[in-house]
């Protein structure tokens, strides 16, 4: 069976001591979707959104989110990230947007947490610029895709 490794032999909740682990490249992958009324996406592509460029401002607040991941989450790391990366998939047919959110550090411990933070700010910033024309937007499949790098090496989800 597993442990958790974030509680002390008292059962109190610590901070991981990752003195002992080896640096390596660490990368993590996650995505957050968002679905709307096709209305919302084709306002969102035209830029007719009156609180500006929905992407960009999802794309500076999902790196934000990722750089300050360890002040959101009480037990992460503090971690110098070397890239953050946010990308945009659009879908009409499903009327949607699905964020993925790279990051890459060189470290102890890993950066899924900035991944997943990232995707899901940038869904949630999509959200906050366009609600006054859909309130009824949907965040979904927030999700990590792939972890490389520490003791477990390289996962990928299977779709």
């Amino acid at each position: 069976m597993m442990e958790f490794t974030h509680f002390n032999a008292e059962g109190y909740a610590r901070m991981v001591d990752v003195s002992e682990k080896t640096d390596t490249v660490r990368i993590a992958t996650a995505q957050a979707v968002v679905r709307m009324q096709p209305a919302t996406l084709e306002a969102i592509k035209s830029g007719g959104i009156k609180k500006g460029d929905v992407l960009g401002v999802a794309q500076v607040a999902g790196v934000m989110a990722a750089k300050h991941t360890a002040s959101l989450i009480p037990m992460c790391h503090p971690l110098m990230l070397s890239s953050v990366d946010i990308e945009f998939e659009i879908s009409e047919p499903d009327s949607s947007i699905t964020i993925q959110c790279q990051v890459k550090t060189t470290g102890k411990t890993g950066v899924e947490m900035e991944a997943i933070s990232g995707a899901g700010i940038a869904a949630m910033t999509i959200y906050d610029m366009s609600k006054a024309i859909d309130r009824w937007m949907e965040i979904s499949d927030i999700k990590l895709l792939e972890k490389s790098g520490g003791k477990s090496g390289h996962v990928k989800r299977v779709l």
